[in-house]
């Protein structure tokens, strides 16, 4: 291990022969952390390095960014099971925690995948007919057309307008300089084995066409035999509140913990996952 790294990588194949690349560090029954959509390894370091004393920790690149290879051209959330499968087999872990999209494909893969013992699942994103979808799937289409028509810097705009009504004030002649600013020193700073944002974000598009084919499997969730441990914070928006209680009803082995004063990005590098991480020891 460079002296420089607080961890080892290493990489699987998945079935379709996609690589997967992942970091380790600590030691313990292997416990594998799934990153959610804008985000990569990099962003769950502080979550490993919580529990790195008493667990193995893989923290994978989820596919089509890092150290990890393209989604290919037919992604599909079973692809999502399969990565994860392959990871599990090598790793010979048996416990998987995910949040947001990561959090669902945990909770997805231990529906076909018996050697999931235990699921821990920060706010994953499921469709079950909530109310304030509408708005999400707004966000959703807002975030295509900026995207195809300005880049990563218009959408990221756009999903900051959307995510906070405030900066709706903001003019986009003045907001997207500043934000293709920022990426560019964003991109500038990186180093080792991290992504830059500017790289990560159009992953979106691909993994929130997942989540909204979810709307109507709500059922299958009936099938998790793996105990499951469901997390969500006191400040996150009411619609995952909702998603989190539905699935806790539907899955046959659950738990659901409302965590005060977290928001659904508590779980990143740049949330608080240490009350997250103490969840986390007390389950697994």
């Amino acid at each position: 291990m460079d002296k420089n790294k607080s961890y080892t990588t290493g990489s699987v194949t998945s079935k379709d022969g996609t690589i997967i690349g992942y970091r380790q560090m600590g030691h313990g029954p292997g416990l594998i952390l799934l990153h959610g959509g804008v985000n990569a390894s990099q962003n769950l370091m502080k979550l490993g390095t919580l529990l790195r004393d008493e667990f193995t920790v893989y923290i994978p690149d989820r596919r089509g960014r890092g150290m990890s290879g393209p989604y290919g051209e037919d992604y599909s959330i079973r692809k999502e099971d399969e990565d994860l499968d392959a990871i599990l087999k090598e790793t010979g872990a048996h416990y998987v925690f995910g949040t947001a999209d990561g959090a669902l494909f945990a909770l997805h893969a231990a529906i076909s995948l018996p050697s999931i013992h235990k699921v821990a699942a920060y706010e994953p994103l499921v469709f079950c007919g909530q109310p304030g979808l509408d708005d999400f799937k707004a966000t959703i289409e807002h975030f295509d057309q900026n995207m195809a028509s300005g880049g990563v810097a218009k959408a990221t705009v756009g999903l900051t307008k959307d995510s906070v009504k405030v900066f709706k004030i903001i003019p986009d002649f003045i907001a997207i300089p500043i934000v293709k600013l920022i990426l560019w020193r964003n991109a500038r700073n990186i180093k080792g084995d991290d992504v830059a944002y500017q790289d990560i974000l159009p992953t979106m598009h691909n993994e929130l066409q997942l989540v909204k084919n979810t709307e109507g499997t709500l059922p299958d969730y009936e099938k998790v035999s793996a105990e499951v441990l469901l997390l969500g914070g006191s400040k996150t928006p009411q619609f995952l509140k909702d998603s989190l209680t539905a699935l806790n009803e539907t899955i046959p082995y659950s738990n659901l913990v409302e965590l005060k004063g977290l928001n659904h990005d508590s779980a990143q590098d740049y949330g608080k996952p240490k009350p997250i991480a103490q969840e986390l020891r007390r389950f697994f």
